[in-house]
């Protein structure tokens, strides 16, 4: 479980020098939770967020455990360090918006017929409560060939779930190389 610190203080110079002690600032939130500024060694949540297993991580801050949810990152525009991020706590039974990522299997058509695959959309938002969620969409790209895609209509909404981003968008396709 990672563990991190209540930030006692919220402004620019706390959170400059909590980043130059190699910490990483948080805001944790949820409908009917009040929120916590908190901050955790960059390193630690580097390895917990790559380890976990599903959609969830499990974190203390403070005497208080939380099950989160990443739902949105800041990074560091020169070296790419992250640099802020927004936990949603996940509260079971609770319907709200989650962001899925999108994961590819196997190799398009197109990509002998001198087409590039495309991935337009990273990750998918579906509303639905936390136990219904799946922990990402995996989509086959095998039979796409040149100037095809896959639309957010061509994919299945997991049970008691629905796809909020709207139908005629691409999230995957095969596009002619310049």
């Amino acid at each position: 479980m990672l563990e991190g610190i209540i930030r006692e203080s919220i402004g620019t110079s706390s959170a400059k020098k909590l980043r130059r002690d190699g910490y990483l600032t948080a805001n944790i939130y949820a409908n009917g939770v009040e929120n916590v500024q908190a901050a955790f060694k960059r390193g630690d949540f580097v390895k917990a967020v790559r380890a976990k297993d599903g959609l969830t991580l499990a974190l203390k801050v403070g005497d208080t455990e939380f099950n989160v949810v990443i739902q949105e990152y800041q990074l560091h525009p020169v070296n790419g360090d992250v640099v802020h991020v927004d936990l949603r706590v996940a509260i079971p039974g609770q319907v709200t918006n989650y962001l899925i990522p999108v994961k590819t299997t196997g190799v398009a058509k197109g990509l002998k017929n001198k087409g590039v695959l495309m991935i337009q959309k990273k990750r998918i938002k579906v509303r639905g409560a936390i136990e219904d969620m799946p922990s990402n969409f995996t989509l086959d790209v095998t039979d796409l060939d040149r100037d095809d895609s896959i639309l957010v209509r061509d994919m299945e909404a997991p049970a008691n779930c629905k796809l909020m981003d709207r139908d005629d968008v691409a999230v995957v396709g095969v596009i002619k190389a310049k």
